[in-house]
Formats: structure tokens, sequence, C-alpha cells
């Protein structure tokens, strides 16, 4: 999909801001001065990704702009000076995305806040649960102006069905009172499945009981909101719980990844080789644990430099990813790294080892003005009783016997 932002603006200040905001987030940013210009390029082929909206233009004062942008189904974000109450609801009578107060600096900030999020929110779920159809397509149509994959049900049973089938859904937005499962026992049978990190939950409630927040929030939900609510509140509270579950992925990506070659660490490897294991030994599956290691890589980062060196990394972890597709990865440190994968037996796991360790000998890998050849060593480990750690160290001493029978070669642990 393309990324264009169109900018209507006729303050050369605010348009540089904004433009700088819009190409900072990977928009192609095209700006019109008036709204004559808006219609010129309304005609034009250009697909338009979002638009931010001045609302009083040199020929269009009174918000026209914006109704010219909508009707080409462009989802826009409004901004203005005038703070009076009827350009307010002039303006959320519309189906824009939002709109922005030109107050202060704050108002570019939580701009590009939206911006991101425009873009950001595509493939992410959200599932809406109302017995009312009216409410539901309200909150579905607020939900779509921002890009979300949204999700409905008339009812708790029949959300938790589509929770069960739909990978993507991080958000549940369910109404309190419906019947048969209302939305504090659909919150709670939620919170059996998906912790506060994995999943957010929002009650919504027109009934007139004060107790519904605090009872709803005690009993798992992240939030509430009061119908009738407000768009500009429903939208920030949204965005605020998906930025939050975004934070937490990112530092648990941060927490279990290694910085360098994006591969999961010596951390994340332990949680995910377990399981792994498990899985083989109930289903008797054939599998291989390999050390791998880059050989005389010291002289690499002597000879080219450490920034030759990091690159050779990356490279090397850029073809694990796509030779060992589907398998347990992790750099263990250093020019270390660790490969779990299965097979039909032994013979066909060693086979695509050893055509790794061919194709990395042979490759030559770019850097500068410099073609670097390097190889690698392999200790492996098949089907063993012991524990993971255990494995590890029996494949570090197969990989060691590698290294001082020659290097680029593979070694099996006899056990």
């Amino acid at each position: 999909m393309s990324k264009n932002l169109l900018v209507v603006e006729d303050s050369k200040a605010i348009v540089s801001i904004i433009k700088k905001i819009g190409e900072s987030l990977g928009y192609i940013v095209t700006v019109a001065v008036s709204h004559a210009e808006v219609k010129k390029l309304l005609q034009s082929k250009t697909e338009f990704f979002a638009a931010t909206i001045d609302y009083a233009l040199p020929d269009a004062e009174n918000g026209e702009a914006i109704e010219s942008i909508l009707s080409h189904g462009i989802p826009g974000v409004v901004m203005t000076g005038r703070m009076d109450d009827e350009t307010r609801q002039k303006i959320l009578a519309q189906p824009v995305i939002d709109y922005i107060p030109k107050e202060n600096s704050q108002a570019f900030m939580y701009l590009k806040r939206i911006l991101y999020w425009q873009s950001a929110n595509i493939g992410i779920g959200v599932l809406v649960v109302d017995d009312s159809r009216t409410a539901r397509n309200h909150i579905h149509e607020l939900l779509q102006r921002r890009n979300f994959t949204v999700y409905v049900a008339e009812g708790g049973e029949q959300a938790l069905e589509i929770i069960k089938h739909q990978n993507d859904i991080k958000m549940v937005i369910t109404d309190l009172e419906m019947p048969n499962m209302d939305g504090i026992e659909l919150t709670n049978e939620i919170r059996k499945r998906y912790n506060r990190d994995q999943m957010s939950v929002i009650g919504i409630s027109g009934a007139d009981n004060v107790n519904y927040s605090a009872r709803i929030i005690k009993n798992g939900a992240d939030d509430f909101i009061r119908k009738p609510f407000c768009p500009e509140e429903f939208y920030c509270r949204i965005t605020q719980h998906i930025e939050n579950l975004h934070n937490i992925e990112r530092i648990r990506k941060a927490a279990n990844t290694d910085y360098l070659t994006d591969l999961p660490n010596r951390r994340a490897f332990f949680k995910e080789a377990k399981s792994a294991l498990e899985s083989y030994a109930q289903q008797k599956t054939v599998y291989g644990l390999a050390m791998l290691d880059i050989d005389y890589f010291k002289k690499v980062n002597d000879t080219y430099g450490h920034e030759a060196g990091d690159h050779i990394l990356k490279m090397l972890a850029h073809e694990m990813r796509n030779h060992f597709n589907g398998c347990s990865l992790a750099r263990f440190g250093g020019e270390e790294f660790v490969i779990l994968l299965s097979g039909a037996d032994q013979g066909q796991i060693y086979n695509q080892l050893d055509a790794f360790r061919e194709a990395i000998a042979t490759d030559e890998i770019n850097h500068e003005a410099h073609q670097i050849n390097v190889t690698v060593s392999v200790g492996v480990i098949f089907n063993s009783v012991l524990s993971i750690e255990e494995q590890l160290n029996q494949a570090d001493v197969a990989l060691y016997n590698a290294k001082e029978n020659g290097r680029n070669q593979i070694v099996i642990y006899d056990q």
C-alpha cells in the first residue's frame, strides 16, 4: 500500500513541520496550499494514504476542504486554530480520523502519533462485543478509520470462539450488559487465557451504575468507557492501550533478541528449545542440536576491521534464517551460533547442515572494497535424553573437535 500523505496547509512554517514528521515516518509528502490545489490533486491518479487538513484556507475558510478530501475516501486529520465548540462539533460530525487544535508544540507530537499508528494499526485485530447492532456498527466504523482489522461478536461466547481462531486480536472492547455471558464474565474468561501483556480489554456501558468501572477493572479489564462517548476520548484511550502493548512487545523483544544479528539470544533459545525438545520426545521426532562457529574470525577482524566482522555476522545470520527456515536459531555470543532442527532421519539433518556449511564456504561476502571468504565449523548431537544444557555441552565438544581436525567441517558427537 502506498504511503502518500497529503498535507493541506497554507502556512509555510507548519507545512515544514508536518513534512518533516511525515517523512520521518516513511510517508511521501504532497503539499496543497489552497482548496483549488486540493481539487486538482484529487483529480490526479495519486492514491493518498492519509491527509492532514487545515480547517481554514484562503479560498475555503469554513472547512470546505475537509469534505472534498473525505469524499474521496482519504482518511483525514483536521488541524485548526479555532477552539470554539461549534467548529469542533462540525468537524467531529464528519468521518475524520481526528482533529487537533493548533495550540502548541504538543499538537505536532500528537499528530506524529496519529500518523504513526495510522500505518502501524494495519494487521492489528480488535474485537467489538455488543448485543446492540447499532453500538457494534458505530465502534466498528470508528476503528476502521484507524485502519484496525475489526471483528464483531453479539455476545461473550461468540467472542471467545472468534479469539480462539484469530491470532491478530490484541484488544477486546466489550459491553457489560449482555445476555448469557456479560462483559465481566467475558473479561474473566479472557484473562484465563491472556494476560495484560498479550491482550487489552476495555469495558463499555451506558448504564448509570457508578460501580461498573471499578468492578470490571478489578475483574481484569484495562479500562472503562461510559456510553455515549466522545470519539476523541475513544481514540485517545484506544491508542494509549495499543501503545502500551507495543512497548511491552518491544521490551520483550529487546530482552530476547541479539542486538546485532536480530536472531534470538541465548535466553530466548533455552526457553524455545526446551519446549521443542518436549514436543520431539512426545512425537518421537528425529532432531539435531548443532553448535556453529566462524573459523578464524579474529583474523577477519584484524585484517578487515570490526565493522567487517559485524557485517559477516549479520550476513551469516541472514543466511541461517533462509537455510533453516522454521528451525530454532540463536546467536550464543561472539561468532558462535546454535541450531535446533528436525528431520526425517539423521542423514537428512546432517546433509542440511553440510549444505549450509558448503554454501558459506563458496560464497563471497562483499564489504566496502573487499570480497571476504569465511568458513564455519559445526558440532552436532542427535536425539539425546540429556538436558538441553548437557546436550549443548556435548555439541560444543564436537565443535571443538571440528576445529582441531582442520575446521570447515561437521563433527558428530560420539554418544
